[in-house]
């Protein structure tokens, strides 16, 4: 996440940062800088920084982008370092600023339902500590549980759960921002409603660092909800098939909390290696979560199965059990590493509409065969947000080659 701060040299940006900041704060070490380089992206490139730089406060941070600032030295923000498409990556010469030790949950307000925090912070620690008030926060990538609320609001993260009740967009409301001269600005406030002037709280959300460095979130929460979810598996023999229940689901008017697909290559990694007596049998896993309370929640379920079943589902069923639930939504958070295990991934994000998901996964099983790669397929295919990961054995430069041209394709 870089933002480019002029024309000016980048000497002593280092030495400027070591006397005007606490001990400690600032690394130089390349061995220790190492850690700090690059995201979980392993095809895309980076560089190698001037500094590294670890502030505690807002105030410190504003130190750091004046004195890029005033020596044109490029600035990139990190949080965990858990992106898949070298965001975070540092560039030759410039400055990392890594918020790993802005980690404070400030306050937690159940009456108004909101969270004060700070970027650091894994979004994970905000979801179990505003449970423990009876309050939740959706938003829940992959990686929510090593991923910070920062890097998530850089992204504008989604999550499983994002198909039903949103983005990271959807629930910030306020936001303390060091803008590229060393400003500090807040953006928002922490009302319900605030229809006054430009929304800069939401061009914020999803600028990736490239418009100034997140000190502070305010955070919007959900009530927890009421009772267990139901959850509806399909086994599906092709692509093709379990894209026309998706579209069978979005057609009916329900809408799942969550609709995930994986293909036989995800489930196969995953059995490997946690071997969690997945159904190998299918080509296709579609899993659905609905948490509609009471008997509404029960038709809803019942149109989600009928929908598998009219596409052609070789298998589908319904649990109410959480434990096999979570153990499915476990598989699919798992199956990105586990995939990373058999040689490096190219990773692709691309959104279609929802009307179209058979006709991308089509296209994508067309592209892996014309150039002989094998392409994984991990989708939040209830909102058409597909993941195909080009799985490329270690060391082989012909693989890698021919995932690329299937990756343009």
């Amino acid at each position: 996440m870089t933002s480019g701060l002029g024309e000016r040299t980048s000497g002593g940006v280092g030495e400027r940062l070591t006397a005007r900041l606490p001990a400690g704060a600032v690394v130089t070490d390349p061995d220790v800088m190492g850690s700090f380089v690059h995201d979980e992206a392993e095809w895309a490139p980076f560089g190698q920084p001037v500094a590294v730089v670890r502030p505690r406060t807002t105030a410190e941070v504003a130190e750091v982008v004046s004195a890029c600032a005033a020596t044109g030295t490029p600035l990139v923000t990190r949080g965990a370092g858990t992106g898949l498409s070298g965001g975070a990556n540092a560039v030759d010469g410039c400055v990392v600023l890594a918020t790993e030790r802005m980690t404070a949950i400030k306050s937690i307000d159940p009456a108004n339902q909101i969270a004060v925090v700070e970027p650091g912070v894994i979004n994970d620690d905000v979801r179990r500590a505003v449970a423990e008030h009876g309050l939740w926060y959706p938003p829940d990538p992959a990686s929510y549980q090593i991923s910070t609320i920062g890097g998530n609001v850089a992204t504008n993260a989604g999550g499983l759960c994002c198909l039903k009740y949103g983005v990271t967009r959807d629930y910030v409301l306020a936001l303390e921002v060091v803008l590229a001269s060393g400003t500090v600005v807040r953006l928002g406030s922490p009302t319900t409603k605030n229809s006054a002037g430009y929304d800069l709280r939401g061009l914020m959300v999803g600028s990736e660092g490239t418009l100034g460095v997140v000190t502070e979130v305010t955070l919007r929460l959900r009530p927890l909800p009421a009772g267990p979810p139901t959850t509806v598996v399909g086994f599906f023999d092709t692509l093709t098939a379990a894209g026309d229940a998706v579209a069978a689901v979005t057609a009916s008017g329900v809408i799942p909390v969550a609709l995930e697909l994986l293909d036989r290559y995800c489930l196969r990694a995953v059995e490997e290696w946690k071997r969690m007596e997945l159904d190998l049998d299918a080509a296709v896993l579609l899993l659905a979560r609905v948490d509609t309370p009471g008997a509404a929640g029960e038709a809803d379920a019942a149109t989600v199965l009928r929908c598998f079943e009219a596409a052609g589902a070789t298998g589908a069923l319904r649990s109410d059990d959480e434990e096999t639930a979570e153990a499915l939504f476990a598989a699919r958070r798992l199956a990105y590493p586990a995939l990373e295990r058999l040689g490096p991934l190219l990773t692709e994000d691309v959104c279609v509409p929802r009307t179209r998901v058979t006709e991308m996964l089509e296209a994508i099983e067309a592209a892996g065969r014309r150039h002989g790669v094998t392409i994984a397929n991990i989708a939040h295919a209830g909102d058409g947000n597909l993941h195909p990961l080009f799985v490329v054995p270690a060391g082989d430069d012909d693989a890698r080659h021919r995932a690329q041209l299937a990756f343009d394709d």
